[in-house]
Parts: C-alpha cells; sequence; structure tokens
C-alpha cells in the first residue's frame, strides 16, 4: 500500500522533542486542519516510532513520516515489527524513512564506529526484507543526497527524502531517481522579511551542518567553493539553503522545488527557539493554499 504525502508538509524538530506531549498531539491536529497533508518526524536516538504513534493516534488523516530513522540506532526486526504493526492500524498513513545519520551522531550517542554507511544501509535494507513481517519496499524511503544513495533508494524503497538541499539538487535527485520514485525533500524556511534578521537565523542554522561531512559533500558535488564553506556559509550558500523572507517568498521556494521534480516538499520552519512554531505554521499555511 503506498503512501501517498501530498504538495506539502511540516517537517518538524519541535513535535518530536517538545516537553509537552499534549501540545506536540495539539500542534498535529492543527497542522491537520491547516491543510498540510503530511508530518515529518526526525530520529537522534530514542523512541521515535512511539512518538510517531501517539501523533497518529491524535489525528485523524494527515500522513506520518520518519525523517528519518537513525539505522545506526535501531534493530531491523523490531522497526519491521512495528512498521506492520502501525501500517496494520494506520494503513497508508504512515511512511518509513531511513536515514545512515552521521559520524559525529552515531559515535557520540550509539558508541559504534561509523564506517562504511551505504553498506550499512544495504545491510539494514535486506534485515528489514527477511523480517517477519517483512517492511517491503513500498513502505519505506531513504534519506539521500549522492548518486549511490539515490539509486539505492529507488531500487529498494518507494524514494528518497534529500535534507538541506536547494531546488538544484531536486533536479539532479529526480535524473537518478527516474519519473516514478516518491522525491520528498525538505526545506528549511524563516519568516522574518529583515535581511539582516532573516540571513543571521538561517546562517545560525546552517553552521551547524557544515561540520557534518555528509552535508559538506554533497554541497562541494553542488558547486559550492570552500569559500562558501567557511565561517557558517556565504550569503550564497545560506540563501540557497534556506528560503527566508516573507510568505510569498517561502511559497516562491517550494514551488521551485516542486518544478524541479519533487512530489512532496516538507517545510521546516527555523525560529532558534525551541517552541512549536505554531503561528508560522499558520502563515505559511494560509500563503499555500
Amino acid at each position: 500500500m503506498a503512501v501517498e504525502l501530498g504538495r506539502t508538509g511540516i517537517w518538524s524538530r519541535e513535535l518530536r522533542y517538545h516537553p509537552d506531549r499534549g501540545a506536540s498531539a495539539a500542534a498535529a491536529v492543527e497542522l491537520e486542519e491547516l491543510g498540510y497533508s503530511a508530518i515529518f518526524i526526525p530520529d537522534a536516538g530514542g523512541d521515535v516510532l512511539s512518538v510517531v504513534t501517539e501523533l497518529l493516534a491524535a489525528t485523524r488523516q494527515i500522513r506520518f513520516a520518519t525523517g528519518v530513522l537513525n539505522i545506526w540506532m535501531h534493530d531491523a526486526a523490531e522497526v519491521a515489527r512495528r512498521n506492520a504493526e502501525l501500517t496494520a492500524r494506520y494503513g497508508s498513513r504512515f511512511l518509513l524513512g531511513l536515514g545512515a545519520s552521521h559520524a559525529p551522531l552515531v559515535e557520540s550517542v550509539a558508541k559504534v564506529p561509523y564506517a562504511r554507511p551505504y553498506s550499512r544501509m544495504t545491510q539494514f535494507l535486506d534485515a528489514l526484507d527477511a523480517a517477519d513481517p517483512a517492511a517491503p519496499a513500498s513502505q519505506r524511503m531513504l534519506a539521500a543526497l549522492g548518486p549511490r544513495m539515490l539509486a539505492l533508494a529507488a531500487a529498494r524503497a518507494c524514494g528518497a527524502h534529500p535534507y538541506l538541499v536547494p531546488p538544484e539538487h531536486t533536479a539532479a535527485a529526480r535524473q537518478v531517481l527516474g519519473p516514478g520514485a516518491l522525491l520528498a525533500p525538505e526545506q528549511a524556511v524563516v519568516l522574518d522579511s529583515d535581511p539582516r534578521r532573516g540571513r543571521d537565523r538561517a546562517r545560525a542554522f546552517v553552521s551547524d551542518y557544515l561540520a557534518l561531512p555528509n552535508y559538506v559533500g554533497n554541497l562541494r558535488r553542488l558547486g559550492f567553493t570552500e569559500d562558501d564553506l567557511r565561517a557558517g556559509g556565504s550569503d550564497r550558500l545560506v540563501d540557497a539553503l534556506v528560503a527566508w523572507g516573507d510568505e510569498k517568498a517561502i511559497v516562491r521556494r517550494v514551488a521551485e522545488h516542486h518544478a524541479a521534480g519533487a512530489d512532496h516538499v516538507c517545510v521546516q520552519v527555523v525560529t532558534g527557539e525551541p517552541a512549536l512554531p505554531r503561528a508560522e505554521w499558520r502563515a505559511l499555511a494560509a500563503a499555500f493554499t
């Protein structure tokens, strides 16, 4: 049973980690009422599938995806078992997103050496296939940036969920995936029309990722230079990765991803605060309609 994510959704760290779980559930209900078609929940360790389960139970129709489940921190057989439970209960409202993560996180949290992430992913997929019940390709997607992982996403999953990418990457990813695979990039946004404030907040967001080799390698493939990667990122880099400005500017960027071949775009509102960005979600929902 394929998952239809719709056109525009929300990627939210706040829904995952907010200490008031009732507030998270209420926010998910509102996102559904606002017309968003899917919610992506990240994983940096811990029981991400329990969070997804509680949000699925609180809502009626909106889809959920793990964006993404860290394959170094979970047992494949257990993931397959819980995927089967979720799909049995909620049908096509749940999509299992899987990712190979990054060395600093894996080695500091999981306490295991980070090596050969592509091989690790193929082994995890093999284990999902061998599990009883299995988690089939149609029910899983892969975090993918480079051509090898994108090709794997096309061959052994229903598609790809690239993170921290401009529309140019979306166009290249579509070429690798082909016409039939799901392509659901994340797009970070700052809802602020003041150039200094908006770009400063965007740069603070981007700078953390420039310490992660997987993202840096992808940015180099896209043509960004060493000068672009220094000091938190050049204006050119920051503007490419984070859409900042008013609602119209955000809508334009999402439309660029769709025009480049994205089936779905999940928007991550960046505020620099841990609070649920409900006012921004409301403003963007009105602009997307």
